[in-house]
């Protein structure tokens, strides 16, 4: 591998095509405003690296970064990129990754909107999100201990596994396909509508209108808080911890719930169950 320390590199296409490269305390700056620094690159390791200009890792085949910062002027920065490991780094240009395949982020602070758009077998562990349309149509994901703020997250993701992550999000997981979520926190408006397959454990779910015109809908052990005008046109098999405000028209299923203020049930299309008991805790 060869090794370049303390460098800097602000014009176009400073490194494109490097084979095998060690990049140590380099940075990416500077008045010729160069883009795609290190495009079409194989088998790269940047290691304490400054990124302040465009699209530095386009079509790489191979990327490790550790303790790098990528400002916000670092767009684009990760676009058709494969087996990819980002650990401890700041993320903070627009739309970091998109497009890419065997992802591995840990104990990241990632400031992006649109991130992580279209990306497939993705693992992220330890990080801190905000983010708009954070990982729209991405697959087989694997997130433990992630907290999120941002609107419009997660919608369209297939074969998902989300666990002790916190999601404070409007409009999350819509039209999502298969995902698990466990012992996690889901804070926001219209949580999943559309989703099929969704199965929610031990969660904590808040906010107006969660859950609606789902399909195959799981909830074990919930907490619902907060939560009205729940589980609307929704074929739903649930277990809720807490009592819930309003729950309006299950199309089918059944919900088990400790107490419920208020039962609306004015489709005749609807045919969900709804039991009310206080054994449960």
């Amino acid at each position: 591998m060869t090794v370049i320390s303390e460098q800097s590199y602000d014009e176009e296409r400073a490194l494109y095509g490097s084979r095998g490269v060690l990049l140590d305390r380099c940075r990416f700056e500077g008045p010729a405003d160069g883009e795609s620094a290190l495009k079409e690159s194989r088998d790269v390791t940047a290691q304490d690296c400054y990124f302040d200009l465009r699209y530095p890792c386009w079509h790489v085949d191979g990327l490790r970064m550790e303790r790098c910062e990528l400002t916000p002027n670092c767009r684009a920065a990760m676009w058709y990129t494969c087996h990819a490991v980002v650990t401890e780094s700041r993320l903070h240009g627009i739309k970091a990754f998109r497009e890419c395949s065997d992802v591995t982020i840990e104990r990241c602070d990632i400031a992006s909107p649109e991130f992580g758009w279209f990306l497939n077998r993705v693992r992220m562990k330890d990080c801190s999100v905000e983010s708009e349309y954070f990982m729209l149509r991405s697959r087989e994901l694997d997130f433990r201990h992630v907290i999120l703020h941002g609107k419009y997250s997660f919608q369209y993701v297939e074969n998902a596994l989300l666990e002790r992550c916190e999601l404070h999000t409007k409009d999350a997981l819509w039209h999502c396909r298969n995902v698990v979520v466990r012992d996690s926190v889901l804070s926001g408006e219209y949580l999943a509508w559309f989703a099929d397959g969704l199965t929610l454990e031990r969660c904590k779910i808040t906010g107006t209108q969660p859950l609606c015109y789902c399909r195959n809908l799981t909830l074990r052990d919930c907490e619902m808080r907060d939560t009205d005008l729940a589980f609307e046109k929704s074929d739903v098999q649930a277990t809720v911890t807490t009592p819930v405000v309003s729950i309006k028209n299950p199309a089918s299923g059944t919900i088990y719930v400790p107490s419920v203020n208020e039962i609306i049930m004015d489709d005749a299309a609807a045919r969900g169950r709804i039991v009310q008991t206080k054994s449960l805790k």
